[in-house]
Order: C-alpha cells, then sequence, then structure tokens
C-alpha cells in the first residue's frame, strides 16, 4: 500500500511561527510532555506563561532548575492551588491528563482562545508520515516493534529516519524540526491524549478496547470516541484492528478508511469474509505462518516460531505491526526485529533468577487484561503481585484470571480489597484453591512473594492498575521490583 503524501495542516513550523505571531501562549502542566514544549515555544520566539497545580517547593531538584531557567528566559510561572485561575492567552497547551472540559479552560475558549497539547500540535506540523497505534492493551508493544521494523527498512534503502514517541519515548515536538517527508512519526497514544484530537494518523492501529481509565472517562462511550480520533479525521488512510473484540469490530465497520484486520484464531480469507469491505484485508495465523490474506490470495510473511517473545498477544502485536508496515518493510527486516527483539522494559521483563526463583517485571499491566494477557503467556504458574491505583474498573475478569493460572496472590497499594472481594466472590463457585496474602507496603509485598516461593517458582509483578497511589508511573513502580529483587542474596 503506497501512502499519499498530504501535509497535515498546511503550515511548517515557520508558517505556523507566523500565523501566530504576537499570541499570548499558556501551558497548564508542567510534566513530561509540557516542558520540551515550552522550549519548542520559546525558540519561537513566544511570550509562554506556564501553570501548575504544584507548589515551587514541590518540584524535584532537576525540574526546579529547568522552572529557574525558564524564568531566566522570562516565562511566567503561576504555581499552586489556584494555577487555575484566570487563565488567559490566545493559546493554551493542557497536560494530556487534564480534561479539555474543565471549567477554566471551557471559559477560556469562550472567550476565543484556542484549546491544544503537545501531541496534537506535533503531529500537526510534522512532515512525516505519521503512524499512530492506541487501544487499551498492546500499544507500547506494537508501536516498538513498529518503530523497529522501520528503523531496520529505513537502514537498509539508505533513506529516512524513525521517531518513536507520543505517549512513550521522548515528546515528539523537539524533533518536529528535523523531520522530513521521507521520515515516520511512529507514536503511541492514549486516549487522554486523543480525546479533542483534530489530526489522525495516516496509518492508524486500534488493538483492542476494553474496560480502562473510567476514573476519568464519563464512561465507555466517551473512552471508545477518544480512541477513534486516530483515524476519524482526513488524513487517516488506513486502519489496522482487531477482528476478535466486540468494540474494534464495530468501529472498524463503520471506519471509512480500508481495514486490515488481525486474528490469531483465522487461517484464511474467508474465516475473515464476513467482515471484509471491498478493498480491506486481513493478516492470520496459517501453517504456523503470519500470513496476509487480500484479493490476490495468501502471502506468509513471518513464521511464528522464530518471534522471541512468548504469548498470543504479542503474536498479534507483530501481526498488528507487520499490518502497518505493509510496503514500507520487506520480510526481511520484519524477520530480523523478530528474531533479535526480547521485549520493551516493565513488560514481561525477566529480572533475575535467584534462589533458583525467577522475577518477571511486568509494572507496564495496568488493567486486568493486561495482567491476563502476561498470566497466558506463562507457561508456568506465577505468584503474582496485584495492586495499586483504583481507575473504577471491574475486578471480575482478573479474579478469574488469577484463579487460572496463579499459584498465590500477593495483593498491595489502594485496590487490594477490591481485588480480594473479587476472588471471593470468584473462589465461591471455584473448585480450586489459591493462597492469598495482602501487604500494604509494596516493598512487603515483594519480600513476601519471595518468602513464599521455592525453587523452580516465578515471581510475576503485574498490578493490572495503575500506579499512582504509590508511584508516580509504571516505570518507578518497574524500577522500585527491579531494585528490590536485585537486592535479594542467595539463600
Amino acid at each position: 500500500m503506497r501512502i499519499k503524501r498530504r501535509r497535515r495542516t498546511g503550515l511548517t513550523v515557520s508558517e505556523w511561527r507566523e500565523k501566530w505571531s504576537g499570541a499570548a501562549v499558556t501551558v497548564v502542566g508542567l510534566g513530561v510532555s509540557n516542558l520540551p514544549l515550552i522550549d519548542f515555544l520559546l525558540a519561537e520566539g513566544f511570550s509562554v506563561t506556564a501553570r501548575d497545580k504544584k507548589t515551587r517547593d514541590a518540584f524535584d531538584e532537576k525540574s526546579a532548575e529547568t522552572l529557574a531557567r525558564f524564568e531566566r528566559s522570562g516565562v511566567r510561572l503561576i504555581l499552586g492551588e489556584g494555577y487555575l485561575d484566570g487563565i488567559d492567552g490566545d493559546l493554551i497547551f493542557r497536560s494530556p491528563g487534564m480534561r479539555p472540559d474543565l471549567p477554566a479552560f471551557a471559559e477560556a475558549t469562550a472567550r476565543g482562545a484556542t484549546l491544544s497539547c503537545e501531541i496534537e500540535l506535533a503531529l500537526s506540523l510534522t512532515p512525516a508520515t505519521v503512524i499512530g497505534i492506541t487501544g487499551s492493551d498492546g500499544k507500547t508493544t506494537t508501536t516498538t516493534l513498529t518503530g523497529k521494523m522501520l528503523e531496520v527498512a529505513c537502514a537498509r534503502r539508505g533513506r529516512g529516519r524513525v521517531f518513536v514517541g507520543g505517549n512513550i519515548g521522548d515528546p515528539l515536538i523537539g524533533r518536529v524540526g528535523e523531520m522530513t517527508p521521507d521520515d515516520f512519526a511512529v507514536v503511541e497514544l492514549s486516549s487522554f491524549q486523543l480525546q479533542p484530537m483534530q489530526h489522525s494518523a495516516h496509518r492508524a492501529a486500534l488493538t483492542n478496547v476494553s474496560e480502562n481509565h473510567l476514573d476519568w472517562h464519563t464512561g465507555m462511550e466517551e473512552y471508545i470516541a477518544a480512541k477513534t480520533n486516530l483515524f476519524r479525521h482526513e488524513e487517516n488512510q488506513l486502519l489496522v484492528t482487531n477482528a476478535e473484540n466486540a468494540v474494534t469490530r464495530r468501529v472498524g465497520g463503520d471506519c471509512r478508511s480500508a481495514v486490515v484486520w488481525f486474528s490469531s484464531r483465522r487461517s484464511s480469507r474467508e474465516a475473515f469474509a464476513p467482515l471484509l469491505r471491498a478493498g480491506d484485508r486481513a493478516i492470520g495465523l496459517s501453517d504456523g505462518w503470519i500470513t496476509r490474506f487480500d484479493a490476490d490470495g495468501e502471502h506468509p510473511i513471518l513464521r511464528a516460531d522464530e518471534i522471541l517473545l512468548p504469548g498470543v498477544h504479542n503474536l498479534e502485536n507483530y501481526m498488528t505491526a507487520i499490518a502497518l508496515t505493509e510496503g514500507l518493510a520487506e520480510p526481511e527486516d520484519i524477520r530480523a526485529v523478530a528474531t533479535s527483539f526480547r521485549g520493551v522494559e516493565h513488560r514481561l521483563e525477566l529480572i533475575r533468577t535467584v534462589g533458583g526463583v525467577r522475577y518477571y517485571n511486568s509494572s507496564i499491566d495496568s488493567s486486568p487484561a493486561r495482567t491476563a494477557a502476561a498470566l497466558s503467556a506463562l507457561s508456568e504458574r506465577p505468584i503474582v503481585i496485584c495492586g495499586g491505583y483504583d481507575k473504577k474498573l471491574s475486578f471480575a475478569p482478573l479474579a478469574e484470571a488469577l484463579c487460572e493460572h496463579a499459584s498465590a496472590v500477593v495483593l498491595t497499594g489502594a485496590t487490594a480489597g477490591r481485588i480480594r472481594e473479587a476472588l471471593d466472590e470468584y473462589m465461591q463457585s471455584w473448585q480450586g484453591e489459591l493462597p492469598i496474602y495482602s501487604e500494604p507496603d509494596f516493598e512487603g509485598a515483594v519480600r513476601r512473594a519471595r518468602a513464599i516461593a521455592r525453587e523452580g517458582d516465578t515471581v510475576l509483578l503485574s498490578p493490572a492498575c495503575a500506579s499512582f497511589d504509590a508511584f508516580p508511573n509504571f516505570m518507578v513502580r518497574g524500577n522500585t521490583f527491579r531494585r528490590i529483587v536485585e537486592s535479594f542474596e542467595e539463600r
């Protein structure tokens, strides 16, 4: 499939600067994506006001140094509880975690201000081909695989570069000025980033949709609508999505662009036929090969047993990345990645084996569905450490997955009680036994898992919850787990 080259807004960086020349710009939220945004705005000559709920002394040393540098560059800082009072400016950039319909934003836009965010600006300005990935699960691995396949392909051709960002890696706004039409921006996008988005990716993937972030969204329909912004707007030319998920079947069937349906359960074009419209294609598993099915027949691409990552979910992550890179990466590029890539950090990451016990870090598993996928990828029944921040999701699916696949569970964090209730309810009609332990403190939970593990066992950190009850993000949680495990001595 060839990509028709289209500039996303008709504006280069210099044209955008000229359009907004003299505008007062406000940046709300001094987090990971907005700090480089402020640098970008300063470099383009804008007057910037930056607002954050934290007081000055609540920032860590590195962030405090950055704020001091901003102030020396003329940035006006408004910090503390009243940071949203009287928001003004012509152009307002919100942190992705802030709802776009907050009263302060609504009042500002009613006065004529434009509301945006870092990633929307980056995608509107880049001349690169944008490949976007979203979904409830599998985003990070699929984004990483897609980027690696394109990196190998670009190196082979000697042309083009790959920029991976969005919800992972470094914010892209600082790199937009380097990008050319030969390049690729491979972007993982969350529902928070997508909800007000007015631009879509040239090629998009919606891996799956299940309950997630219902503490932030008003309900599932809003969550689903946010996800579809990735392919709803005119730039989109291709959607890759899941043939086995009820939500993706519905939104994929309504998509105006061509669709590639993926499934590890279907092995022929005929099996996908009920979903296929004119121009649609499919990718499945046939005779042990990941195979593309189209009007011209079957096209084997990669042997499944060459993939180093375990689990059916990773097989489908490869299918998604292969479909996204169709016509851009050759089978030899794909195979080079499959035979060398051992996984992203914090996703079923083997930390070490000590005392005959294997310790896996899957801190990125922030929903019950992710933990279920991690459990299904392991051949053994692990001791699972679960619990964290409460996103108001149902833990009934998690209880079933734990009972069917875990040897013991150690509960911790804010959701420990809710998970225990779900387990107790499921176990009323379940015939098996599952030892359950509770440790309020995270380190105590890791050490309790070690205490009950015996030689040959596996301990898996797969929280099924976000980290915000105890950690700023899942990376810090995973690195804390790593530090604790690396401190263990042989017994």
